[in-house]
């Protein structure tokens, strides 16, 4: 992690240290902690504003630009936009995203949803024959983009900066060059950096090996693309030249005529970004609000934490607290039976209704709950039936309401959390899906298209026999379902923290874990992130922990029949799992925090 300093302009001063893991045992949370969460005893803050970013060129771009008198929806414009080109392989304006915003002055919280939609010409059965590595490396897995159009509609309605202003430093980074750093070359040694000519001429070198570390990159036809934007806005990338250029990308394939992308410029043309409503929860005395359908992420997120929240996680009695045998065992329970409902139940509920009251209600969650057993590990659990505790009207996700191959998709995403002087808060997660997107770059255009379509079911569920509704089947304009959840932490109705991660289906654990240390385990920022994570992402249950977690709690859940995937005993916690970046506000003095993950370049730099 990066922490800098800045005073009256953009100079970085002070560098940060991240703490040791605490790996003790916590007292029990059973009232909110006096403290403001995720605030380190003695910690000042900031008052200017906050920027928390995996990479530390795209932290600069949008700490000047809060410095200059922009707002966090226009930080959040600029960092995006830098991110494209200095994270190429992670997001970018050929996939999508959720911006999740807060606007201080009226107490409300919004999403702009800005997904990719399958084209006119998609179908449930167009993955037919096809695996996840043929179907996401072909033009067929690319949805129509939104971020773009999304981050113009923020501009529009809540920023009070001009698009072109958002772009020029992206547009300078990419004309000029930056030295690439060791998270970007370990990229573009896979595979899918050299699968396509176009892409393989920018990522790899003359000879065609990676990268290294410190390689000036410069990518002029992104700039070129990025300068368009600037004078003729999103309307010259969805209708025109590059509207062309992307519709014959996505018709190469590695697989033939069968893997050849379905958009077209009237795709294009028609996509529409959605102003959405958090979904919303408590737990411990606060009040949690996250990404709603078409992401499984807020919904299966608040309910973990639910069926989490009758054991005492942060208690100091033998096998709770931090790493403790009993703490990680309800967590994977929870996680599995959380999987289980979302595979069946979570999808795009602007074309199949997702029964979000009835996931999030007592009458579902408390039989659920009573399947975890501290002595043993449950058989696996099929989904259970949401629809006899839903109760209609619950919420409605349009613009008009507001006055097993899951491992291998989306871990490339980016997150990143920004906080403004007027407390206006962006917690903004955005992807192209895998590393890289579906490897095709637009030829002279210079960014990736996504292969986010690969986060349908590749083979339909649909099945009226067994009750299946298919809620994330390929369908015409559908947006597939992702687990990406940008969070909001409320205590007393005053916002105290966001955050979020990267990491495909393990984007909604990586969120879980930080919430528990925050508010279970009392971490301050910095040691939350840092805290060696614990996922589970599928009702089966296989387990993937990173390193400093006890080992005598591991041992214990093997003993209770707990799943590692691994040949060896005992298995082995070395998985690297997400990059959260996170703000904290201190309710009382109104002074800001920002954290970073080491994982990545995580920066965080503040405003005095």
């Amino acid at each position: 992690m990066f922490l800098f300093r800045i005073r009256r302009h953009r100079h970085p001063l002070v560098a940060g240290i991240v703490p040791a893991l605490l790996l003790t045992a916590c007292a029990h949370v059973a009232e909110p902690p006096a403290a403001s969460p995720g605030v380190a005893a003695g910690e000042r803050g900031f008052a200017g504003g906050v920027v928390s970013v995996s990479h530390p060129l795209a932290a600069r771009a949008g700490a000047d630009t809060l410095a200059g008198g922009g707002n966090a929806v226009d930080a959040a414009a600029t960092i995006q936009f830098v991110l494209n080109v200095v994270e190429p392989q992670s997001s970018g304006i050929g996939g999508g995203g959720f911006m999740m915003i807060h606007l201080a002055d009226e107490r409300r919280t919004l999403i702009v949803d800005s997904r990719e939609t399958a084209p006119a010409a998609a179908s449930a059965d167009m993955f037919a024959g096809m695996d996840f590595r043929q179907a996401s490396t072909s033009g067929v897995s690319v949805g129509v983009p939104g971020t773009l159009l999304g981050i113009e509609l923020a501009l529009e309605r809540w920023g009070s900066m001009t698009l072109a202003e958002t772009l020029k430093p992206a547009i300078e980074l990419a004309r000029d060059g930056f030295a690439i750093n060791r998270h970007l070359a370990a990229r573009t040694a896979d595979p899918r950096a050299a699968l396509y000519p176009a892409t393989a001429a920018r990522f790899r070198g003359d000879d065609g090996t990676p990268l290294p570390p410190g390689h000036w990159l410069k990518q002029p036809e992104l700039a070129r693309t990025l300068a368009l934007v600037a004078v003729g806005g999103s309307a010259v990338f969805y209708r025109g030249e590059i509207a062309d250029a992307i519709v014959a990308a996505q018709r190469q394939s590695l697989i033939g005529d069968d893997g050849r992308g379905r958009m077209t410029q009237a795709d294009l043309a028609g996509y529409r970004p959605r102003v959405r409503k958090p979904v919303e929860g408590h737990y411990r005395g606060f009040t949690i609000q996250s990404m709603p359908p078409p992401s499984s992420g807020g919904l299966t997120l608040l309910m973990m934490l639910r069926l989490l929240e009758r054991y005492p996680i942060g208690g100091d009695d033998a096998g709770w607290g931090f790493g403790g045998r009993h703490t990680l065992h309800v967590m994977a329970e929870a996680m599995r039976l959380g999987f289980a409902d979302r595979a069946a139940w979570m999808g795009d509920d602007d074309q199949v209704p997702v029964p979000v009251a009835g996931l999030l209600s007592d009458c579902f969650l408390a039989p659920r709950g009573a399947l975890i057993d501290l002595g043993k590990r449950m058989a696996t659990p099929d989904a259970a039936d949401p629809w006899p505790c839903h109760e209609h009207g619950a919420m409605s996700g349009d613009e008009a309401s507001l006055a097993a191959q899951d491992e291998a998709k989306g871990t490339d995403t980016t997150h990143f959390t920004v906080v403004d002087r007027w407390g206006n808060v962006v917690s903004f997660t955005s992807t192209i899906e895998s590393a890289w997107g579906s490897g095709i770059m637009v030829p002279g255009y210079g960014f990736l298209l996504n292969n986010e379509l690969t986060d349908f079911n590749l083979t339909p569920r649909a099945d009226t026999a067994s009750g299946d509704p298919g809620s994330n089947d390929v369908a015409a304009g559908k947006r597939p379902r992702s687990s990406m959840a940008p969070t909001m932490v409320f205590r007393d109705g005053r916002l105290v923290l966001a955050y979020g991660s990267p990491g495909g289906s393990t984007i909604i654990n990586s969120v879980l874990n930080t919430t528990l240390n925050l508010i279970d385990h009392r971490m301050d920022l910095a040691t939350a992130i840092a805290a060696p994570r614990f996922s589970v992402t599928s009702a089966r249950g296989t387990i993937r922990c990173e390193a400093g977690l006890p080992d005598d709690a591991i041992t214990h859940l093997v003993r209770l029949g707990h799943e590692f995937g691994q040949d060896v005993d005992p298995p082995r916690c070395d998985a690297d799992i997400g990059s959260v970046q996170a703000i904290a506000i201190d309710p009382e003095s109104g002074r800001q925090h920002g954290g970073a993950d080491s994982r990545r370049q995580g920066t965080v730099i503040g405003l005095p």
